[in-house]
Formats: C-alpha cells, structure tokens, sequence
C-alpha cells in the first residue's frame, strides 16, 4: 500500500510542478487541477498516516523511560487506534473508482406486473426519486412519459443532474415490489406488483459514436394520456438503432429537434451501459457480486402497506417508516450499500448471499 502512495505523491508533485508551467494552456490547466484535486485526499491521509506512524515509534520507545513511561502507555493505544483507522481510509481512497460515479443520470421507471397498480405504484417510485432529488440539490426533468389515465406510468424516463447522483442512484436498478390493498379492490385483498427501475449515467457524444447508418429515425404527433393529438405537426421521435434493434422515444418537448437530442441522449446512455455490463461480466465472471451490479431481473426492495416496512433484500435492511421512504427518505439503504459495496471490494470476496425476502 504504501509503494502505491509513494508513486501517487509522486504524481501529485508532478502535476504541481505542471500546473505552474501551464501557461495559457487552459485545456491542459484544467486537466491537471482535476486531477490533481482527485489526487489530493490520498496525499493529505498519507502524510497523517506517516504522521502517526512516526509519533507512535516515538511513544513505544519512551516506554523504556521510567519517566516518560506511564505517559507513553496512555498515548500508544490511542495512536494505535487513530493509525487503524487512516489506514481504513487509505485503503477506501485507493479502491478504484467508477468513473461514471459523478456524472447525472437517466432514469427508467416501468410499470411490472400487476395493471393498473403497477402504473400507480410506477408513479409512487418516480415521486420518490425526484423527492430524493430535491433533497439533495439536485434537478429532475422528465424526458419521455406514457401514463395509464389512472395517475400511473407505463413508462416514465426522467434526468437527475447533480454531481454524484450516478455513484448514489447506480444501486436502485432493479425490480422493486409492493404489496398493497388497491383502492380499486372492494374485498381489500393485499396485491403484489412490481416496477422495473433502470439507473444510467449519462454519456458523452465522445464517448459512444453512433453512425447516422445503424438510427432510422421516424417522426409522429405527439399525444397526451388519452389519445388526444396535443401538437398538429409532427414533433415526436422515435429511434431505432438497428444493430441492436433498441427503441427510444421522446415526445415531452415541443420541438421535433429538441426531442431528437433527448432520444439520442438515452439512446446512447443505454449503449454504453449495455457495453459497460459486457465489460464488467468478461472481467469478473468469477467475481458476481448483487450489490451494485445493477442486475434488472433482480428483486431488489419490497414496499410492504400492510405493516409499513421497506425491506431491501440484498442487505437484509428494513424501514418501518415506508411514507418517509416514499417521500425520498432512502439514504439509510444507499449508505448501507455504498459500505456493503467498499467492504466487499476491500476484503475481495463473495458477497454474502441475498437476505431471505420478507412476505
């Protein structure tokens, strides 16, 4: 650990050293001082950690004073203590990072399983991350919507921006599943239906080159939840990447060039996520962890009516405050698989097995 944070403090002293040479150079300034602030925890906790190493051989070889001896005693287990704990941090700040963590991203909520409700419950997720949002400082703007006309979603795909919000959303895409009694049900019997969430981060056009070839790109009307034409011309898209045979469409703005620039956006979020997910199963075929992979088809959460808990299943952590989760309040399950994440790339085993769902 130590030789990889020597060639880090290398570095960084480098990137001073280029950053005072620049010039006029502002692409290049810019470069440098990213990543020279994405360098400089490590650097600080470094010199700390030296820091503590150091005062602690000073105590251990005062122990021998009879007159610095039973000071010595009561300062050793307090620097062991701290030494400990900059190395956790070390080792955090030199797990490797995925660089999409800071980007905003693009969300897919669609309705599962279970009708009606299910468009309804679709609904109730779309609320709770644009709470969630909201909460954070962040900006949720819907991209394209296709509601059910009984205040529920088909589909509903909307953008968070705000820095981080990739590295704190990554871990809700899955199925997510709520037990209720609908108010449409007169023998108020309690019924199961699911929603899929997808999480993107957004993408570049740098970063994924789509040719105009492998996109037909086809016009129509744009029209509200009850069919009516709500636009005479036609301004809504809709994108084929015929490769893949994948189809987005956008319909929520009012210019036919502004929903092509949206469509595109989520077309191309969703290519690179496809590509990443091959990336990340031909390297680790042997290594599958639930937690932050992201797996669609895994069932994720459970919003229980009846007994107001939230249960997520992958950590076995329940809420009993289901309002407040559906409010936004969901960081006590984030936080629990940030750790769960970094603890299990820490240690470099297997997950532990998924929590037993709770009926």
């Amino acid at each position: 650990m130590l030789d990889k944070i020597a060639g880090i403090e290398a570095r960084y002293e480098e990137l001073n050293r280029l950053l005072a040479e620049s010039g006029g150079d502002y692409a290049r300034l810019a470069e440098h001082a990213k990543e020279r602030s994405d360098l400089e925890p490590i650097v600080n906790t470094a010199q700390a950690y030296r820091g503590v190493l150091k005062d602690l051989e000073g105590a251990k070889a005062l122990l021998t004073d009879p007159a610095m001896a039973e000071l010595a005693a009561a300062e050793v287990p307090e620097l062991e203590a701290r030494q400990v704990e900059l190395e956790h941090a070390l080792r955090q700040l030199l797990l490797p990072k995925d660089p999409r963590d800071e980007r905003s991203v693009i969300v897919e909520i669609r309705a599962g399983a279970g009708g009606d409700e299910a468009g309804i419950f679709a609904a109730d997720l779309f609320r709770m991350y644009t709470r969630y949002a909201e909460n954070r400082g962040w900006k949720a703007e819907v991209l394209s919507a296709s509601e059910t006309g009984v205040g529920g979603f088909k589909e509903v795909v909307f953008q968070i921006k705000g820095k981080g919000a990739y590295s704190r959303l990554k871990y809700e895409s899955g199925v997510h599943r709520v037990q209720r009694v609908p108010t449409t049900e007169s023998a108020g019997r309690i019924h199961t239906s699911t929603a899929t969430v997808a999480v993107l981060a957004e993408v570049d056009e740098v970063e994924i080159d789509i040719p105009d070839r492998d996109v037909r790109i086809e016009t129509y009307r744009a029209s509200s939840a009850g069919g009516q034409n709500v636009q005479k011309n036609a301004t809504a898209v809709r994108l084929i990447h015929l490769p893949s045979g994948m189809v987005v469409t956008c319909q929520d703005e009012r210019s036919l060039t502004q929903n092509r620039l949206r469509a595109m956006g989520i077309l191309r979020a969703r290519l690179y996520e496809m590509a990443e997910t091959k990336r990340q199963q031909a390297e680790a075929a042997d290594r599958r962890s639930q937690i932050g992979s992201g797996e669609r088809s895994e069932k994720i959460r459970t919003y229980n009516f009846p007994q107001s808990r939230v249960t997520d299943h992958r950590i076995g952590v329940s809420s009993y405050n289901l309002a407040g989760v559906l409010n936004g309040d969901i960081d006590q399950f984030i936080d629990e698989l940030v750790a769960r994440d970094q603890a299990e790339k820490l240690s470099g085993t297997l997950a532990p097995a998924v929590a037993e769902e709770e009926e």
